[in-house]
Order: structure tokens, then C-alpha cells, then sequence
């Protein structure tokens, strides 16, 4: 089990543990394109059988003990969650090595067809775990993962729904959104420099070029980028009320 640090054990503790729940996480090996990859996957040990799931993307330092923290926060509604590797095992960043966070995410932001199979694979692990229901998936991702998460929409994964908390929102030249099946949910900051007001507006005109998408953009006033994550730009108000909506989202998408 993770021993959680103080800030990210404060976010677990915000969701009440369910009397008699068992939250357990055990993590999974995997690969694609000959990488080793690893998840985590948090779920309650008493109660059996599949569930809905919630699959997690991290962001751009990698799979650390903030995607887990969700998990577990998320295990304690119910849910399965599955904390899935983009960058491969070992490959970390400390919070001040933007340096190194910064090359590795732009590998993926630079070839498209990596990252969408390097997310697809997560996926694919996460459907075939005994502890989930594969017709019962949600994807989300945050910052980097925010932007993974909504390529992966894009190639039309068998998900109920995809969140993005605090992504970069590319708008595709041309449009890219025909495949997109599944319900989005967009959380963003309001002070965002990195999605400024424009990059959210031209996001949202691609999406309107297919009829069919469901989506959702709540912008949150005063949050800069990353705004959920402990550290300097996290904001409380914002991170519970996008929360909330994400808490919302998934009962409406996974029935509960």
C-alpha cells in the first residue's frame, strides 16, 4: 500500500472510508511496443466480482503517488480504479524537474500515434482485470494525462465517458472528432495560461463539428493550470467543485 505524503493523504481522507470497506491496491505489469509499463489498481477487497471502473491518467512527472491518491479516493465511492503508465516503469520526475517532466511529455504531444497507442494499451490492461467491468469504464486524465486522455476519446475507445482536469486543449486541423462515442468532461482554469480563453473556444468549435458529441466545459474561476494538484497552483474551491462535477459524471455515465 502507499504511504501517501501529507497533502496527498488529505485528498484520500476527503472521501469518507465506507464502514467495512477494504481498500487494497496491487500493481500490474505490462508492456507495449516492447516498453515495461506498470499500473495500480485500487479497488474495495470485500466486495467481489467486477465493478465499474475508473481508469487514471497522470500527469506530466509521471506515475507517482498523486494518480494513486485518486484511486483510492475513488475506491472509496465504489469504484474500481486503475492508474495507468504512459512514460514506462521508473520513469519519474521530482515536482521541480520541469526540465525533465517538460522533454518526456513533449515526446508524447510530438507523435501522436505513440501516445494514443502507448493510452490505448492502459486501457486494454484495465479492461481485462477481474475486478472491472469493461462495458463500465470511465477515463481520466490529468494535465498531461487531461490531454492523453482526450486523444484517446478521439480514437474512439469503448469508454463511457472522458474527463479532463486541467488539460491542454488541442484543436486538430482538420477536425478530428468523428470517432469520439462517449460523453467529455472538461475542467479547466479560468487563469490557465497555458489554455487560455482562445484554446478553450477553438476546442469547443472543433467539438461542434460533429452533432453527436455530448460534452461539457466548466471553467473555473481564478485556477490556474493544475489546479488540483498539491503544490503552488492548487486552489481548493476549484478542486472540490470539479470534483463534484466528476463525481456527478460518473454516476450519470457508469449508472451509479
Amino acid at each position: 500500500m502507499t504511504d501517501f505524503s501529507s497533502p496527498h493523504r488529505a485528498l484520500v481522507d476527503s472521501v469518507p472510508l465506507p464502514e467495512g470497506a477494504d481498500v487494497v491496491e496491487r500493481t500490474v505489469a505490462y508492456e507495449h511496443d516492447g516498453v515495461s509499463l506498470e499500473a495500480v489498481v485500487v479497488t474495495d477487497a470485500n466486495v467481489s466480482g467486477p465493478r465499474p471502473t475508473v481508469v487514471i491518467v497522470h500527469d506530466w512527472t509521471g506515475l507517482r503517488e498523486y494518480p494513486v491518491a485518486r484511486a483510492h479516493m475513488l475506491a472509496r465511492l465504489g469504484y474500481t480504479a486503475v492508474a495507468i503508465d504512459i512514460y514506462g516503469v521508473g520513469v519519474r520526475f521530482a515536482d521541480d524537474d520541469m526540465e525533465g517532466a517538460s522533454a518526456e511529455a513533449g515526446r508524447y504531444y510530438g507523435d501522436t500515434q505513440l501516445l494514443r497507442g502507448r493510452v490505448r494499451a492502459g486501457f486494454d490492461l484495465a479492461a481485462s482485470l477481474p475486478e472491472v467491468d469493461a462495458g463500465r469504464i470511465v477515463v481520466a486524465g490529468y494535465c498531461f494525462g487531461g490531454s492523453v486522455t482526450l486523444e484517446l476519446a478521439r480514437i474512439g475507445a469503448p469508454a463511457r465517458g472522458f474527463a479532463s482536469f486541467h488539460g491542454i486543449l488541442t484543436a486538430h486541423e482538420p477536425a478530428d472528432v468523428a470517432l469520439i462515442a462517449a460523453p467529455l468532461l472538461v475542467l479547466t482554469g479560468g487563469s490557465d495560461p497555458i489554455v487560455p480563453d482562445e484554446a478553450v473556444a477553438a476546442f469547443q468549435d472543433e467539438l461542434r463539428t460533429n452533432d453527436d458529441i455530448d460534452w461539457q466545459v466548466s471553467v473555473y474561476s481564478g485556477a490556474p493550470h493544475a489546479f488540483t494538484l498539491p503544490g503552488p497552483n492548487y486552489r481548493e474551491a476549484a478542486d472540490r467543485r470539479s470534483w463534484s462535477v466528476f463525481v456527478d459524471f460518473l454516476a450519470e455515465t457508469l449508472g451509479g
